[in-house]
């Protein structure tokens, strides 16, 4: 698959085709509860990029951003208490606390953050309790591969960076298929408690 100009712009490779990743979606949103993206996602593109900005929550604690995905454009988001749907979900990270002792750091698997089936868990999380400080903040990105496939589970992966609220740089790593068949067109990004504020931008890769 060729990357195209704006990929390599986004992902640092050179020397290739032009026309083949697009901005679809871009809009900063302030003090909001919920931001549904409930068009754009459709066959035309193979891969979908979601970037996140400054994802700052109106709420300092145990508050997640988290995602969900709809097979209905947005009517309805997936659960995992169905065994026929829902999410499988994987979550480790690595940070290292705001003070000089080599000491502070850890490289953690988190499975009460895992979104296994058959298990009353709905959102999958993303960025674990961010600072609402007004220098505190998470960005990341994901990647939700073929999503109009009728065949296949829709896979999709996450990468950030963020200033957790303990005063951490934290580093999440989240990946896992989201188990239908159907195609997802529409997804949504929301804190687990209260509001927030971010910038979120998505991009079709052909």
């Amino acid at each position: 698959m060729p990357l195209g100009a704006f990929k390599a712009a986004l992902m640092g490779t050179a020397g290739v085709s032009t026309g083949d990743v697009v901005l679809l979606y871009d809009t900063d949103h302030s003090n909001v509860t919920t931001v549904a993206i409930t068009s754009g996602i459709t066959s035309t593109y193979g891969e979908y990029i979601f970037g996140f900005y400054n994802v700052n929550p109106a709420t300092d604690g145990n508050v997640f951003f988290q995602w969900n995905a709809s097979v209905d454009g947005g009517s309805n988001y997936l659960t995992t208490t169905d065994a026929a749907s829902g999410w499988i979900t994987t979550h480790f990270n690595a940070y290292h606390d705001d003070e000089t002792s080599a000491t502070a750091t850890a490289l953690d698997y988190q499975t009460s953050y895992d979104r296994p089936l058959g298990t009353n868990k709905t959102d999958t999380i993303l960025m674990p309790g961010i600072g609402n400080g007004a220098d505190e903040s998470g960005a990341g990105m994901l990647h939700l591969f073929n999503p109009s496939s009728s065949t296949y589970v829709k896979h999709f992966l996450f990468r950030n960076t963020q200033h957790q609220n303990e005063d951490r740089a934290s580093n999440n790593f989240v990946a896992g298929y989201i188990n239908h068949t159907s195609a997802v067109n529409a997804v949504r990004f929301n804190m687990s408690s209260g509001n927030f504020d971010a910038t979120i931008k998505m991009w079709g890769v052909k």
